[in-house]
């Protein structure tokens, strides 16, 4: 067991990457289900119409189609690495809360922490059921990896699921952040500093 003052690089880098993967999904999630239903079938995608990124791919598909898979594809790699994450958490220790922290915040600090690995568990393991509830499936980057068994009693239980627990993943990375914030600019107590990487 390894525990240091700061975290282990493999873990910020996970951190981040999740973080990142997580709040560019929201977006996603908020874009795509904006999208008519009906367009032209193309295999070009100007990625949120930004002009910054286009994405090409193999065969024809609409809009909605092409940010509906992507949305599936992302959340599947989100699993698998929150599934690394766990495991990395639970074969290396984490360093210890700061001394300069009260009891009641590393209490807070604690259940914050395994609410936020519960739901980036249970999201897209949400969101894998109700596609695969689809007719649809779910293809990872363009290759069949759950067929379709198209139930919508299914699929409609585990989208209110997965609304739910996106809008409770939202709340709580707000107060994440915001607690961060606090450490770093009210008690200036270095907790960033841990969280980035080692020299």
């Amino acid at each position: 067991m390894i525990n240091n003052s700061k975290y282990t690089n493999v873990a910020i880098a996970l951190h981040w990457l999740i973080g990142i993967a997580i709040l560019f999904m929201f977006i996603l999630g908020w874009f795509m289900t904006e999208l008519p239903r009906e367009t032209p079938k193309t295999t070009s995608f100007d990625i949120f119409h930004l002009g910054l990124f286009t994405w090409e791919v193999a065969e024809e598909q609409s809009q909605r189609t092409f940010y509906f898979n992507l949305h599936k594809s992302i959340g599947l790699t989100i699993l698998m690495l929150v599934v690394l994450r766990m495991y990395w958490r639970f074969t290396h220790r984490p360093p210890a809360f700061l001394s300069s922290m009260k009891l009641w915040e590393k209490r807070l600090a604690k259940a914050t922490h395994h609410s936020l690995y519960l739901l980036m568990f249970v999201i897209p393991l949400s969101g894998i059921i109700m596609s695969a509830a689809s007719k649809y499936g779910i293809k990872w980057f363009g290759i069949k990896v759950i067929p379709g068994f198209d139930d919508k009693a299914v699929r409609e239980l585990f989208y209110e699921f997965h609304e739910i627990f996106g809008i409770l993943l939202l709340l709580l990375l707000l107060f994440h952040t915001l607690g961060a914030i606090k450490h770093s600019i009210i008690d200036k107590d270095g907790t960033l500093r841990r969280m980035w990487f080692r020299k």
